[in-house]
């Protein structure tokens, strides 16, 4: 029997900025998600070790919740002088329930003494897809954004790290973007336009 991925959607999140990107980028593909805070979905605590295992018990906790496909993501920022820290911990990298602005400066923090040619990074986003709870074939992607650690924050647009990090194509940080060019570069909007590739390649079939 043929995979078919219905268009509508349960997004497993919580998080306001993640959700308007992944909403803004799949409604170009005539793909409806619908936030798991409208069905009163608990979160669950994130206790994989890769982002693909987060991602997973996201999304099978939001199909057990509302009995709807899932789709969660688990991104973070990876910073090589730091090697690969924050990770998967990027949301909670200056403690549990840390502001955005606490963890940036953390991350300033610790690349205090580290010269710009030794603050690259990237943010990471690993896609999940599943149909129902049990699904045994999830559909993953992923999306990868290079760029570096500024030393102080720039801009005001974005969510996150955005503020610190540096994009070489605009030659400013990724708060410093509009939506639509963060969209068309983003590790986030990478991975969705694979996703969104597959489900019309499923629901074509």
């Amino acid at each position: 029997m043929e995979k078919m991925i219905p268009e509508k959607i349960v997004l497993a999140s919580n998080n306001a900025g993640k959700a308007r990107e992944i909403t803004e980028i799949l409604a170009a593909y005539h793909i409806s998600v619908i936030s798991q805070s409208e069905f009163d979905v608990p979160e669950i605590p994130e206790t994989g070790l890769t982002f693909v295992e987060n991602a997973l018990l996201k999304a099978r906790n939001a199909c057990h919740h509302t009995g709807l496909p899932a789709l969660a993501d688990d991104s973070g920022i990876e910073i090589d002088a730091l090697k690969g820290v924050p990770g998967i911990y990027s949301a909670r990298f200056a403690g549990e329930n840390a502001s955005d602005e606490a963890n940036l400066q953390k991350v300033l923090s610790e690349l205090k003494n580290i010269p710009e040619a030794q603050r690259s990074a990237r943010f990471q986003c690993l896609m999940v897809l599943l149909q129902h709870e049990n699904d045994p074939t999830p559909l993953i992607f992923q999306g990868t954004w290079e760029g570096r650690i500024l030393t102080e924050p720039q801009g005001k647009n974005g969510f996150g790290y955005d503020p610190v990090f540096y994009v070489p194509e605009y030659q400013c940080s990724a708060a410093q973007l509009t939506a639509e060019q963060k969209n068309s570069l983003s590790h986030r909007g990478q991975a969705l336009r694979a996703l969104a590739k597959e489900i019309k390649s499923f629901n074509s079939k």
